[in-house]
C-alpha cells in the first residue's frame, strides 16, 4: 500500500508576507529588542569611526552602518561564528525582520562581518558604544545608582596546543624562536600569545576575563574592563570604581577582600560591603558568617548577569586572537546583555 502524498501548495505572491505575520504572533527576543532600542543613538559613533580614510582592509562596508552593528548584535545574541551569521541572515525570517530586510536584499558575507567588527575593535569604539548606551539608560532613570556589585567571569578562547617550553616563552612576553621563521608565519597568525592559562576550583581556563561593575537594583553593567585570565579579580577594582560610587555600598565576594581594596574604598568614601574572608588559623566568627550571608542577598544579583550571558546569549566562549579583538567581542557581549536587560525593564515598567 503506497503512502499518501502530501499535496504541495502552490507558491503565492503574498506567502512571505503571511509567514512574517505568523512569526509576529510568537515571542521573539529580537523582535522585542527592536521595539525598544534607540538604534540611531549609535550612528554618530559609527560614522565617526568609519569616515576616516582606510589604511587597509576594514574600511567602510557597503552596507548601512547601523544595519551592520545590528548584525553584530545578532551574532552576540546567539554566540555564532561569522559564517553562521551570514547563513542565519539568509535563512531565518526572524533575523531578517530584526535587520529590516527581505529575501531579495543583499547580505554581508562573513569577511565583511569580520572586517566591520575588527575595525570597531582596533579603534576601541566598542567601549564608546557601550558607554553611550549606558549613559542613555542613566538619563532615562534606569540605572538607579543606589549601590554596585563587582565580579568577574572567565571568557575562554580556543586552547593552544603548545609545548611547555613554548608556553613559558609566551608567558615571559616572548615568541618561541621556531615560530618566527617565514614558513611559520601562518602558524603565528593562529596563535594567541596574549591569552593566559589559569585555574579556579580545580578547573582550567585559557583566555581572558570580563571584570564588571553592576548596578545593584537594575542589574545593568555600568563599567567593565578586560584582562587576560590570569589577572586576579581584585586587581581591576580601582579601574571599575569612580566618583558615582562615593557614599554608596559596593558589594563583592571574598576575592576583593584585603587591606589594599579596603583602603581604596575608604579613600573614595565608598561603603565597603565586600565579603569577609577567612585566613589560615583565623576562621570567620559566627557574626562574620552572618554578615556575609546578609551581603550575599545583594551580591548574588551579579550572578544573574553572567547567568543570562551563559544561558540566554549562548555563552561567553569566543573565537578570536589577541587582547584587542577579545576586548571588542567582550564589550559587545556586555553591551548586548545591557540591551536585553533594558528591554526587560521596559517590558515590566521599571523606572526610578
Amino acid at each position: 500500500m503506497s503512502k499518501p502524498t502530501r499535496r504541495k501548495k502552490e507558491k503565492g505572491f503574498f506567502d512571505e508576507e503571511y509567514r512574517r505575520a505568523e512569526l509576529a504572533k510568537h515571542p521573539d527576543p529580537l523582535k522585542r529588542l527592536n521595539a525598544v532600542m534607540p538604534w540611531e543613538l549609535f550612528r554618530p559613533i559609527l560614522e565617526k569611526c568609519f569616515d576616516k580614510p582606510a589604511k587597509g582592509p576594514g574600511g567602510r562596508p557597503p552596507f548601512d552602518l547601523v544595519f551592520m552593528f545590528k548584525v553584530l548584535i545578532v551574532q552576540r545574541t546567539y554566540n555564532i561564528s561569522d559564517a553562521d551569521v551570514e547563513f542565519w541572515i539568509k535563512d531565518r525570517l526572524s533575523v531578517q525582520n530584526f535587520l529590516g530586510i527581505t529575501l531579495a536584499d543583499d547580505v554581508p558575507d562573513e569577511k565583511t562581518i569580520w572586517a566591520f567588527r575588527n575595525t570597531l575593535s582596533q579603534a576601541g569604539v566598542v567601549e564608546t558604544l557601550f558607554n553611550a548606551f549606558r549613559d542613555h539608560l542613566r538619563e532615562h532613570g534606569l540605572i538607579l545608582n543606589q549601590g554596585s556589585i563587582l565580579d568577574a567571569s572567565f571568557v575562554d578562547v580556543p586552547r593552544q596546543r603548545n609545548s611547555r617550553e613554548e608556553n613559558q616563552t609566551i608567558k615571559a612576553g616572548g615568541i618561541p624562536q621556531d615560530w618566527q621563521s617565514e614558513q611559520n608565519a601562518p602558524k603565528i597568525a593562529q596563535k594567541d600569545t596574549e591569552a593566559r592559562w589559569t585555574k579556579k576550583n580545580g578547573e582550567s581556563h585559557f583566555g581572558y576575563k570580563d571584570h564588571v561593575k553592576v548596578d545593584e537594583k537594575s542589574k545593568i553593567i555600568t563599567e567593565y574592563t578586560v584582562t587576560d585570565a590570569s589577572v586576579h579579580d581584585s586587581q581591576e577594582t580601582e579601574s571599575l570604581i569612580d566618583d558615582r560610587d562615593t557614599g554608596k555600598p559596593l558589594y563583592g565576594d571574598s576575592a576583593y577582600a584585603g587591606e589594599p581594596i579596603a583602603k581604596a574604598l575608604e579613600d573614595k568614601g565608598i561603603d565597603n560591603k565586600i565579603h569577609q574572608r577567612a585566613y589560615r588559623n583565623k576562621p570567620l566568627t559566627d557574626e562574620e558568617k552572618q554578615d556575609n550571608r546578609e551581603k550575599s542577598k545583594v551580591r548574588v544579583r551579579v550572578e544573574h548577569v553572567f547567568g543570562f550571558i551563559e544561558n540566554s546569549l549562548g555563552g561567553s566562549f569566543i573565537r578570536s586572537i589577541g587582547t584587542i579583538r577579545a576586548a571588542g567581542i567582550i564589550g559587545l557581549i556586555n553591551l548586548t546583555y545591557n540591551m536585553f536587560r533594558f528591554e526587560q525593564l521596559e517590558r515590566f515598567g521599571v523606572r526610578s
